[in-house]
């Protein structure tokens, strides 16, 4: 395994000296993003496709500072019932698909989407719940209508173009947000649908990241490492359904934290070998969105933790067996 980072954390900073930065904490792969949620600020892919100069530059700078692009990504939602917003999220995501054919990159990271309740809606409509009936059906519009439709079509896009592997990652807010739904699309849609698995979004959610490592196997394809932590006394009286600002950290029910200070190093190394029993030895991306710590502490601290949580050697035989 390696430890990488999701570049959009500086995003305030040229890349150059954001990559200089992570190589000074040992970070060995970045993450970058592309546009849509995560901002294009370190990679804007059309700028790239349309000159190869500067392509070479982009790639040049990666490698004086000793890294590896675990992935683009372009964190969106393509079926967005706007349809304009929904042309924007999906071209962005098209050209960082073409981006990745000419680095020679075969992965992107990005979201399921969630569509509206019917064709004239103007806002997503998430689901969460199947009675009354009125949601089954919504469901089964989004599903069968919009959701596996348009992954077909992009995935068959994707595949022509070298990228056999679309992470979504499991997010509520957007059709695939658990085990079931992320396994439901890629039975839909094919092998090339699998997880960018972040523990943070399952923990609050009430779900045990090394149950659903086990239960998505070789559907893994990338891994955010954030944490999250339960504010027991407030998950007692309003439970998890929060729609409290992120910033309203006193009164949340949950709150995202650096790695460490959600959940003890015992439970992020179990994570760790469930991840390596599965099959899975590439990047550990650490994604810092913790409220209560500076951009440099809470890397500085994740990484520092990590360092001793990942095995980043290859496994040898059992020698004692």
């Amino acid at each position: 395994m390696k430890l990488g980072v999701f570049t959009t954390l500086l995003s305030n900073l040229p890349l150059e000296e954001a990559l200089k930065y992570f190589q000074s904490l040992g970070i060995q792969m970045v993450e970058i993003g592309c546009g849509n949620y995560p901002g294009n600020a370190h990679c804007d892919p059309e700028t790239l496709l349309a000159s190869e100069e500067k392509r070479a530059e982009f790639t040049g700078l990666i490698q004086k500072y000793g890294m590896e692009i675990s992935a683009l990504s372009c964190h969106g939602n393509p079926v967005h019932p706007n349809r304009e917003t929904a042309e924007k999220n999906d071209q962005v995501m098209r050209n960082t698909v073409l981006l990745a054919e000419k680095l020679g990159i075969h992965q992107i990271n990005t979201f399921s989407g969630c569509p509206g309740d019917h064709e004239g809606a103007k806002y997503p409509n998430w689901v969460t719940c199947p009675w009354p009936e009125d949601f089954t059906k919504i469901l089964e519009w989004q599903w069968n209508e919009v959701l596996i439709p348009y992954w077909k079509d992009f995935t068959a896009f994707a595949k022509a173009h070298g990228v056999n592997k679309i992470a979504l990652e499991l997010h509520p807010g957007f059709c695939v947000y658990n085990t079931h739904s992320l396994l439901k699309l890629r039975e839909a849609v094919g092998p090339e649908i699998g997880a960018n698995l972040d523990p943070s979004h399952l923990i609050w959610q009430g779900m045990d990241p090394v149950a659903v490592i086990k239960a998505l196997g070789d559907a893994i394809f990338h891994f955010h490492a954030k944490d999250t932590k339960i504010d027991k006394y407030n998950t007692a009286v309003d439970g998890v359904l929060d729609t409290r600002h992120y910033s309203d950290e006193a009164h949340r029910s949950w709150i995202f934290r650096s790695i460490g200070y959600g959940n003890d190093s015992l439970y992020w190394k179990d994570i760790i070998s469930a991840l390596r029993i599965a099959g899975y030895d590439y990047a550990i991306s650490i994604e810092h969105e913790d409220g209560l710590m500076s951009q440099n502490e809470g890397l500085s601290k994740a990484v520092s933790f990590l360092k001793d949580v990942i095995t980043f050697e290859g496994v040898s035989e059992m020698w004692w067996a």
